[in-house]
């Protein structure tokens, strides 16, 4: 190597590598076609699990795409080709699918596991950036992935190719997502460490206040009295319910100022007269996630949980979210 390089704008170079490969993603547009829809259906179609394999980068493309696909509702692992031709082509099973993924279509590991899969009846998806390559010949589907150059100066290293290949495996993973009706709940199921996990799963019954916890006040209670049940509580509200615990009213840091500005006695006005009515509510059993997108859409930093019949169950306000892990 050179001792004597010169002068280069990393900025310059890292700005061509990004618009080089954003090329090759948009590039990719226009080959959704007839063969992504007819590869999507042999997936839907896949009694077993998908097998994604592939050598060197895009082995660890592979390893992605398998990951996305299991996360999304398909079933997927990655096999390495090397192994697969040293005893792991056992984990392939006729019920199974194959994507392959080489940007030659003439890597030798996976050209050397064809003739299974062929004896298998194992229908073989691959991404390629020569559709006339062996792979590509030997597919039942393919999904071209070329792209007209790498981000790497010297034309070599693989980039956008992989860069490419990995998009694609998304653009297949998402379709399948959405084909397959999968929903948040199906999607935390596979996802449950983790802050993602917490937000998926978590239920306002799991940080809810309760008990004697939640601040409550009879509407004919004095608004002093109000005032002190907010203060021993520390929530910044208080409910106002009726003799059997059904919910009338709030009463909030905003009421409080509103009454100061109408110089309200505190000690005659009964709480009926300066609570707030249609509070907005959430039942115990909601997402804790759900609790957060109230909050934020309608700017209010607590609120109060009731079950079926109304009655003031819970309470919760922006901290025990933060505490939770949900926010």
């Amino acid at each position: 190597m050179s001792q004597h390089r010169p002068a280069v704008d990393v900025r310059d170079l890292a700005r061509r590598v990004l618009e080089i490969e954003a090329r090759a993603v948009a590039g990719l547009a226009g080959r959704i076609d007839q063969s992504f829809v007819r590869a999507s259906e042999l997936v839907l179609a896949c009694k077993g699990r998908v097998v994604v394999t592939g050598m060197g980068k895009s082995g660890h493309i592979g390893g992605k795409v398998a990951a996305t696909l299991a996360s999304t509702g398909t079933p997927a692992f990655f096999v390495h080709p090397g192994e697969a031709s040293h005893g792991d082509l056992g984990m392939i099973t006729k019920a199974d699918l194959v994507v392959a993924i080489s940007n030659s279509g003439e890597t030798s590991e996976v050209i050397t596991i064809l003739p299974l899969l062929k004896r298998l009846g194992v229908p073989l998806i691959t991404m390629t950036g020569n559709p006339r390559s062996t792979l590509g010949e030997a597919a039942t589907v393919v999904l071209d992935v070329g792209v007209a150059e790498e981000a790497c100066p010297l034309n070599l290293a693989p980039t956008a190719s992989t860069t490419a290949a990995l998009a694609m495996g998304d653009a297949l993973a998402v379709a399948l997502l959405q084909t397959r009706g999968f929903t948040r709940e199906d999607f935390a199921l596979s996802h449950p460490g983790g802050m993602l996990g917490r937000r998926l799963l978590l239920r306002v019954a799991e940080v809810m206040h309760t008990g004697a916890d939640v601040p409550r006040i009879g509407p004919d209670a004095p608004l002093a009295e109000g005032l002190l049940e907010m203060t021993r509580k520390s929530l910044g509200m208080t409910a106002v319910v009726d003799g059997t615990g059904r919910l009338l009213g709030v009463f909030t840091d905003g009421d409080l100022r509103r009454a100061v500005d109408r110089a309200v006695d505190i000690h005659r006005t009964p709480m009926r007269s300066v609570m707030t009515t249609g509070c907005k509510t959430i039942a115990p059993g909601a997402l804790a996630a759900e609790a957060v997108h109230l909050m934020e859409q309608f700017k209010i930093t607590a609120l109060l949980v009731v079950d079926e019949g109304n009655v003031v169950v819970g309470a919760l306000n922006v901290h025990n979210l933060f505490r939770a892990g949900v926010m």
